[in-house]
């Protein structure tokens, strides 16, 4: 017989043995002796037998996995996020499956009937930039297949979501820039229907409005925030009659790329005559030249915050369901980009 072919069938045969008494001390019943236990267990070993965990998990209606969809496992925030959600599954005994949307919607679909089809026993998400509809995640819901958002989420799903307070977080990075003297402060802002984008918006505008400055809709640059994102933000910004004094990215791969972009292209300075922030503290953050200003998302914490409230929605220690919102400590850092005239009087 081949290797990974090998049933319980088998093995009874091999040691003339009921097919009872092998399942029952393969699952390590007391009602089969321990010298028995292990002279099957040796004998399954040496025959090459492997469980059939499918078959298990229709029986049991538990996989033991937690399925886990996000935008881009490469961004330096949701891998820190995987390895929090990772950390805390292990611990826990669970398997963690992972699936990229790549931000695209029916990537997004795709990705949660896979999820589903799999009997995954709940679901940590973070939706697609360009994720309007949420049918999709209605089908666990439905199953009551607990679900949690972690930092993007879905406000029309009735489910736990785990994030920063992004509102306060860009709120803090605006007035920085205001307190290091600059009045024109541009914004590059995600796709203000993804609720973070939206929040972070608000708490450029509120800060400028709060400091006395009159928001200006010529210094918002709406875009996905990738790399030539920043680049065409920056070729924009330039080419204004007034340019700005500084610029917030709401992530930091389009800050970084408009900050290249502006030290190859022209013989502006950064921070002395345009100043610098972004968004999540990616490790080329510390390492570019100037040090890029931008927010510690403490993507690891929520992830780890994420896996504990779903294991324990999935063990019914919390109600599944609630719309309860737990949120975790950012952090400003600051760094040289965003140096400006108040630091060097």
């Amino acid at each position: 017989m081949k290797k990974g072919q090998v049933t319980i069938h088998d093995i009874a045969r091999h040691l003339n043995l009921d097919s009872s008494t092998i399942s029952r001390a393969l699952n390590d019943s007391p009602r089969v002796t321990v010298k028995t236990r292990e002279r099957i267990k040796e004998a399954a070993r040496a025959l090459g037998y492997r469980p059939n965990l499918i078959a298990a998990n229709l029986r049991t209606r538990r996989s033991k996995t937690i399925g886990v969809i996000l935008p881009w496992v490469s961004r330096h925030f949701f891998s820190s996020a995987v390895a929090g959600i990772e950390q805390v599954a292990y611990k826990e005994g669970y398997n963690v499956m992972i699936c990229q949307s790549h931000d695209e919607y029916e990537r997004e679909v795709t990705n949660a009937t896979a999820l589903f089809n799999n009997r995954v026993e709940g679901v940590l998400t973070s939706v697609a930039m360009d994720t309007l509809k949420f049918d999709h995640f209605k089908q666990f819901t439905e199953e009551s297949t607990p679900i949690v958002f972690f930092d993007r989420y879905n406000p029309e799903v009735q489910a736990c979501r785990v994030v920063i307070d992004d509102f306060e977080a860009a709120y803090q990075v605006t007035e920085h820039l205001i307190r290091e003297g600059h009045q024109r402060i541009a914004h590059f802002c995600g796709p203000r229907t993804l609720n973070i984008y939206e929040k972070r918006f608000s708490g450029y505008e509120k800060a400028l409005k709060d400091h006395g400055l009159e928001p200006d809709p010529t210094l918002v640059f709406e875009c996905r925030l990738l790399a030539n994102d920043g680049i065409e933000g920056m070729k924009y910004l330039l080419s204004l009659p007034h340019r700005p004094d500084a610029v917030f990215s709401a992530n930091d791969l389009a800050a970084i790329s408009a900050m290249r972009y502006l030290q190859q292209h022209s013989d502006l300075s950064v921070p002395e005559d345009m100043a610098i922030a972004g968004f999540s503290n990616s490790p080329s953050a510390s390492i570019i030249s100037p040090g890029l200003t931008t927010v510690d998302q403490s993507g690891e914490e929520i992830g780890k915050a994420a896996a504990k409230r779903l294991i324990a929605e999935i063990r019914g220690e919390i109600d599944r369901g609630t719309d309860e919102v737990i949120t975790i400590n950012s952090q400003l850092i600051v760094r040289e980009s965003s140096l400006g005239r108040a630091s060097h009087l």
